[in-house]
């Protein structure tokens, strides 16, 4: 059996001070290797400034065949055109996302370690679940630690997509991709890394590809 694809899911950093900068570091990001899907996520930031964000990344993400995703708010996602829209457990309901957005976009679903909710999210109609945090992570509160078994587990019963989220990088990325992981969430492990977006994405796939040749 051929092993099911592991890729990456950009995450925006949480501050974006000069769109017109990370316009250019995100086109070069998406340039450097396979990425999967762009979630904006930019809490707390006024609706105008969200609105410009998706105006800005939307045509580069979408002209490179990548998925914009905007965190929390299926409402303004429906209305700028987002590909889809990823809900935590205290924000829209899933029903209720699926209905603002439509059956065609795309809704993810965070489940921090709980394999209940992620049955209940696929269950109503998620497109994918999100496990973590697996690693430590300054980018958001995690309340949550998961551990690479619940990847493994829910790749052997589950047909719904997994994302792994929460502190990953190139240098941990691996273990995850071997576990089951069918998405990497990642956002400051490309954004702060040392080298450069596009480098931390190529080293990130080939993470990913070294992780995919060990699954069983």
């Amino acid at each position: 059996m051929t092993a099911p694809l592991c890729r990456l899911y950009l995450i925006t950093p949480p501050r974006l001070d000069d769109l017109a900068a990370f316009g250019h570091t995100l086109a070069q990001a998406l340039d450097a290797g396979d990425v999967a899907a762009l979630q904006i996520r930019l809490k707390d930031a006024p609706d105008d400034i969200v609105a410009a964000a998706v105006d800005v990344m939307t045509p580069i993400a979408q002209s490179r065949d990548v998925a914009v995703i905007l965190n929390d708010r299926p409402d303004l996602a429906a209305r700028l055109g987002c590909d889809g829209v990823h809900v935590g457990q205290s924000d829209t309901p899933l029903a209720e996302a699926r209905r603002i957005m439509g059956r065609d976009a795309m809704i993810g679903v965070t489940c921090h370690d709980s394999l209940h909710l992620a049955m209940e999210a696929a269950d109503g109609g998620a497109d994918y679940v999100a496990f973590g945090a697996f690693f430590p992570t300054t980018t958001k509160d995690a309340p949550t630690r998961a551990e690479p078994s619940l990847l493994t587990g829910w790749q052997a019963d589950m047909i719904v997509p997994c994302v792994a989220i929460g502190g990953i990088t190139a240098d941990n990325a691996r273990g995850l991709a071997a576990a089951g992981a069918d998405f990497l969430a990642v956002s400051a492990g490309v954004w702060a890394h040392a080298e450069g977006a596009a480098a931390a994405v190529k080293a990130l796939n080939a993470e990913i590809a070294a992780g995919l040749a060990e699954r069983s």
